[in-house]
């Protein structure tokens, strides 16, 4: 009994992360005596604890990862290599999808959250605690989501407006979710509604087709090219064009909306270019029961439907139409790998294209919203569509879906309500920050983006993929900006202190700063060439995002000042605005509204950090012709400490063309440790952040 005391001691003995740290004893209790002494947060992380363990329990484990890879590989890929290479080699590298795929995080929760710091409290801001709501002038009430871009920024401006005048934010001024534009319709159908807008000539309606296509066809699928022109051509036929109430006019009517927002930049009043053609289309859109007769091009219309309503921000109608699509096409099956020997080559490929743009379309929509997303990856395994001498096209699908399942990932983990799947978002960042690294590099090979303009010019589709590849990093790191700008405005020594106690937590703001960078840097090349996408919104949405964090970075830390890039923003919204986006004009008022307000706070207040907090990655330094030539150069010092840890080799003169490689963003991802988490419990619970 005498010696069995002191075995008891030292099985019990596991050092806390504080004391193995500093390399101290711990007395190994919870808390120990020095955490409790000193009132810190005692945390033991489970992962360096050694235990005992069956060599069956090992073999049973071993076991089980190699039934879930082969699993994958076999059931859930879509884009098997055996079957790429039986049906068409352009698809030899589709099972990438899959690998990087898997957003929703069932199979592994259990695992993860045994690797995962029990004892830490830290949570993303915006997805905890009560839900968030605000109220418009007219009284309607709205959701703001977690991950939504417009509810971030309504976040930010209460917070400000509450610090500064001590009252809540008013928002007779603000925009609100289908308030911009006017479409002259009560919403009611009139089937018989005898008038019909006047239609295009033949000519005209052709130019109207070709610039839909060329704006929307590298991303999505609205029509099947075939098959529409078909039957415009014999809508045409006639000495006057046959008006039918049959769908194929509705689809019809939709590209003619499209095309005339695309190309009629002058406004009457707040009514949308093409409202007249897409207000008769719904006039006419048969109840759900008939479209499910006619399900593949009702599908596609549905698709119009829901961009076309997205363009004009009536983003839950939007979300809403999309949603009918997904369970449409789920309905006939396009979300399998349909069966080409029975249905035909031709139908098969159609619905891909359908399947993928509605899968792409909901994912985006729906992190928009700031909802949870509603389709388990594990039920798809559709094949990507091939496109006969255009390889780069189905590329280019690939590279969205991958991206769109990041995003699923980054709003389930990162975004995860009250914390649910996992307790310690830094340690979700650093694994969604993984999911973009597995990215970088093959985004820049097979999508990059010419630095010299003279040879060439800039790649649309290119330059798509590269926003929303940064829109990703800023969706993942952008609550640590809400929590410290809380901090800050009610401890500003505390802000300071945190910043300067964590290098880690300061490099993911650092990230979050730069990709705002690439992003206007990206449409700054664009409007150059005249692509500013100015009725869509993914510009827009891209340059609000970028410009809500440059705008917030100073307020935290004074060394994350950066005019001169905000100034180029607002261009970039003026050349938007001039188009006759009435949205971006509310927008970029907004902003305003919010720079204004930070303005306010005392700028003796924030301090700069005592250590560098910036990487050289930024194309401003790119002398001749780079895609930012004409920005303000950049100041930021790369951070040695981190890079030689991280073994990544990056000298002070290091240069980036184009945002983050994959070695430097797991550099980033890979430091981040539960000791990170410590103090910054400690400052959420301390500020009430949740």
């Amino acid at each position: 009994m005498a010696g069995s005391g002191p075995r008891v001691a030292k099985r019990s003995l596991n050092a806390c992360t504080r004391c193995r740290r500093q390399k101290i004893k711990c007395s190994g209790s919870q808390p120990c005596d020095g955490c409790n002494k000193r009132k810190l947060t005692c945390i033991f992380d489970d992962r360096d604890q050694k235990i005992l363990v069956t060599r069956g329990y090992i073999d049973e484990l071993l076991q089980k990862i190699a039934t879930f890879q082969q699993s994958d590989r076999v059931n859930h890929s879509p884009l098997s290599p055996e079957y790429a290479e039986e049906r068409s080699p352009d698809l030899k590298d589709q099972n990438d999808i899959s690998d990087n795929a898997k957003s929703t995080p069932t199979d592994n929760e259990d695992i993860h959250h045994e690797l995962e710091d029990p004892a830490s409290g830290l949570t993303n801001p915006l997805s905890t605690g009560p839900p968030a709501f605000m109220s418009a002038e007219n009284g309607r009430t709205f959701y703001l989501g977690t991950s939504s871009n417009w509810s971030f920024t309504r976040r930010v401006l209460s917070l400000t407006h509450e610090h500064i005048y001590q009252e809540a934010l008013p928002t007779g001024a603000l925009i609100f979710d289908g308030t911009t534009y006017d479409l002259g319709w009560n919403g009611l159908r009139r089937p018989q509604d005898p008038e019909i807008p006047a239609v295009p000539t033949f000519d005209h309606a052709l130019y109207l087709i070709n610039v839909v296509k060329f704006r929307c066809g590298q991303l999505y699928h609205l029509y099947d090219e075939t098959d529409f022109m078909r039957n415009l051509h014999e809508f045409y036929s006639g000495p006057q064009p046959n008006a039918t109430a049959g769908l194929w006019y509705i689809h019809f009517l939709l590209i003619l909306a499209f095309g005339k927002g695309f190309v009629q930049h002058k406004l009457q009043g707040n009514k949308p270019a093409g409202a007249e053609y897409f207000v008769k289309a719904l006039q006419l859109l048969p109840d759900v029961s008939v479209l499910h007769q006619e399900p593949i091009e009702s599908t596609e219309i549905l698709c119009c439907v829901a961009l076309y309503l997205q363009a004009l921000d009536y983003r839950s109608s939007a979300h809403n139409y999309i949603g009918q699509a997904m369970r449409m096409a789920m309905a006939e099956g396009l979300h399998t790998q349909m069966p080409i020997e029975y249905l035909g080559e031709s139908f098969v490929q159609r619905c891909r294209k359908i399947w993928w743009t509605v899968y792409i379309m909901d994912r985006e929509m729906t992190s928009l919203m700031g909802l949870p997303q509603s389709l388990n990856d594990d039920h798809v395994n559709a094949l990507l569509p091939t496109f006969p001498g255009a390889g780069q096209k189905t590329a280019g699908i690939g590279m969205q879906i991958k991206m769109s399942r990041i995003i699923a990932e980054i709003n389930s983990t990162v975004y995860a309500i009250d914390g649910r799947l996992n307790r310690n978002f830094l340690l979700r960042t650093k694994t969604a920050l993984a999911s973009v690294a597995r990215l970088a590099d093959e985004l820049q090979e097979s999508f990059p983006l010419q630095a010299d303009r003279s040879a060439n010019g800039v790649s649309r589709t290119s330059a798509y993929l590269h926003l929303l590849y940064h829109q990703c990093i800023v969706l993942a790191t952008r609550p640590l900006l809400f929590c410290f700008l809380k901090i800050r405005f009610e401890s500003p020594q505390h802000c300071t202190d945190a910043l300067n106690t964590s290098r880690n937590v300061r490099n993911l703001i650092q990230m979050c700063m730069e990709s705002s960078q690439q992003i206007i840097s990206i449409l700054h090349s664009l409007q150059t060439e005249g692509l500013l996408e100015t009725f869509l919104s993914f510009d827009l949405d891209s340059i609000f995002v970028s410009t809500v964090v440059l705008l917030i970075g100073p307020a935290i830390d004074i060394r994350w000042n950066y005019p001169l890039w905000v100034e180029k923003a607002y261009t970039i919204f003026e050349e938007i605005i001039e188009n006759g986006n009435l949205i971006a004009k509310f927008r970029r008022s907004e902003l305003q509204l919010l720079d204004e307000l930070l303005s306010c706070y005392p700028h003796d207040q924030p301090r700069r950090l005592s250590a560098p907090v910036s990487f050289p990655n930024n194309v401003l330094n790119q002398p001749h012709g780079s895609l930012a030539s004409s920005f303000p150069p950049s100041t930021h010092v790369i951070n040695h400490d981190l890079m030689s840890e991280s073994d990544v080799g990056l000298g002070d003169d290091a240069i980036f063309t184009s945002g983050w490689t994959a070695a430097q963003i797991m550099a980033v991802a890979d430091s981040i440790e539960g000791i990170d988490t410590e103090w910054m419990s400690n400052a959420m619970i301390e500020h009430s952040i949740w």
